[in-house]
């Protein structure tokens, strides 16, 4: 018989799969070659404890010329951590200074993994970096003032090849954490690459935009989160979306051609960008009418499953969500739940990739953005979605 999921609501899983739980087991970790400073302390700072560089409970312990960490009772899932030797100023490297990935380990029954820390990277000298971002972007200000906030932010601005030269007027994109979207000198953790991605599709044929960066500043946490967190403190968001919606974008609106309204403003962002960026879909549907939820914080804000239900049935637009498997299945059900429920009571159009290798990292949504940016700029807002038939 013919198969159609509901009006609207199109969800696609990409090597789906989610580990199950089982009993809670106990994880060692042993250190067996550290390079380390005489006296300094060694620590664990992973997914398991909000990757906390210096947290005691999380202290490498000596036994037998070993030193190791038994952390018990931690439920089946994908774990990610580094050592540090107290800060992320001393975390480690390669042997040459080079940063490295995350140590990972799927934990399904009780398990012991070793390493080998080979540098640390208050030993070397900062290598100098390059600066990455193309010519299509600029900075607009360093110090754009938040007056809902009483901060200040360095803004960006991708403009799409031929914007000088013609008259047309284009979508923005308003992405968060601007320092990781177009360059590697100012990034953190490597870029997405967001300006060559664009060069590279608007040159066969897809549709151009303007995109925007907005930096992140010392209290991300709060302002990109609607709710209190006792971890981190108030939440911030309404006040962060306010900026976006009644300063920053009138301002882009004035300043450049752009197509105001909300089938054209477009909201995306990773982590903590992402629950902002979901949360601007739900509370200014006005204003944004599409978005880019990748990894999204969602732990850092549960009562975002009962707002989905309280506002989705009015909810219509385009949204793609990305969660990497080996980011923890925990993770991967919340974003699933939401979702979810988003597409059984709302309109809105949803994608939805869970990628069996992916991670949280740059790496993971630089990989995705392409097809994120060909789904939110697909021909239309809101259509039925035809799925073939299934025997």
């Amino acid at each position: 018989m013919p198969f159609r999921l509901k009006k609207y609501y199109f969800l696609f899983c990409l090597l789906f799969g989610v580990l199950g739980t089982a009993a809670q087991p106990d994880l060692r970790i042993e250190l067996l070659n550290h390079n380390s400073h005489p006296g300094d302390t060694i620590f664990i700072a992973g997914s398991f404890n909000n990757w906390n560089p210096a947290d005691p409970a999380y202290m490498l312990q000596e036994k037998n010329g070993k030193l190791s960490k038994r952390i018990k009772n931690l439920p089946a899932g994908v774990y990610e951590f580094k050592f540090t030797r107290g800060s992320w100023g001393k975390v480690q490297t390669k042997a040459n200074g080079g940063g490295v990935e995350n140590n990972l380990v799927k934990l399904t029954g009780d398990t012991t993994v070793q390493y080998e820390v080979k540098g640390w990277s208050d030993d070397f000298a900062a290598a100098p970096r390059q600066h990455t971002a193309s010519g299509r972007v600029h900075i607009i200000d360093t110090g754009f003032y938040m007056p809902q906030l009483q901060r200040n932010r360095r803004i960006w601005v991708y403009l799409p090849k031929g914007y000088e030269s013609n008259k047309k007027h284009y979508p923005v994109l308003y992405m968060h954490d601007g320092q990781n979207i177009f360059d590697d000198y100012t990034s953190g953790y490597g870029e997405w690459g967001v300006d060559e991605c664009l060069d590279s599709l608007i040159a066969k044929g897809k549709p151009a935009c303007i995109v925007v960066g907005i930096d992140n500043g010392p209290y991300r946490m709060n302002e990109y989160n609607p709710y209190d967190f006792d971890k981190f403190g108030k939440g911030e968001g309404d006040a962060y979306l306010d900026f976006l919606c009644n300063s920053l974008k009138p301002f882009i609106d004035h300043k450049y051609r752009t197509l105001p309204a909300k089938e054209h403003s477009i909201i995306a962002g990773s982590s903590m960008g992402g629950l902002i960026s979901y949360y601007a879909l739900l509370k200014r549907p006005g204003t944004f009418g599409k978005a880019g939820v990748f990894s999204p914080a969602f732990w850092t804000a549960p009562a975002i499953k009962a707002l989905t239900d309280s506002l989705a049935p009015g909810l219509e637009g385009k949204l793609f969500f990305y969660m990497g498997e080996l980011e923890g299945g925990t993770y991967v059900k919340d974003m699933e739940t939401v979702a979810a429920s988003l597409g059984e009571a709302s309109k809105a159009m949803i994608y939805t990739v869970t990628d069996e290798e992916g991670r949280h990292n740059e790496q993971a949504w630089r990989k995705w953005f392409p097809e994120f940016y060909g789904f939110i700029m697909a021909e239309g807002f809101n259509q039925i979605v035809h799925l073939p038939e299934i025997p």
